[in-house]
């Protein structure tokens, strides 16, 4: 019979193997995916259509394009509003492509985890993976 204590070492050796092997992808396949995760933009256009913004792969506004056609209306708090509204949807897109793009090496849970800065959810995986539950 298997004692408490030998469970434990075989579920850290597990985990230990485990980690071993996403370090040898990681470093296999890291440099094309983190150069894959850089060029991600993307571009979004407000639900009126006049507002084009195209975010980089943090989030970061690129570009923004105003259709002249907005100042037949003039309404300062509208426009602004549509802009920062247009400009994070793009940027989930964009966070949502990143995640798409480390798949293969890490669980889209786990990256969505560490990318909204869950460190409970984070913290929480790995005590799962050590305890051999994952």
């Amino acid at each position: 019979m298997e004692s408490f204590g030998e469970r434990d070492m075989a579920g850290l050796q597990a985990y230990a193997d485990e980690l071993r092997a996403t370090f040898m992808r990681i470093q296999d396949e890291g440099a094309e995916l983190h150069a894959a995760a850089k060029a991600v933009q993307v571009t979004e256009k407000s639900r009126d259509g006049l507002i084009s913004v195209t975010v980089g792969s943090r989030g970061e506004l690129v570009r923004l394009d105003i259709d002249p056609r907005v100042y037949r209306r003039p309404d300062a708090r509208g426009l602004a509003d549509s802009i920062t509204e247009t400009v994070q949807r793009a940027a989930a897109k964009a966070q949502e492509r990143i995640i798409e793009v480390f798949e293969p090496l890490i669980p889209s849970d786990q990256m969505r985890a560490h990318l909204d800065g869950d460190l409970e959810a984070v913290l929480a995986r790995l005590a799962d993976q050590m305890d051999g539950k994952s």
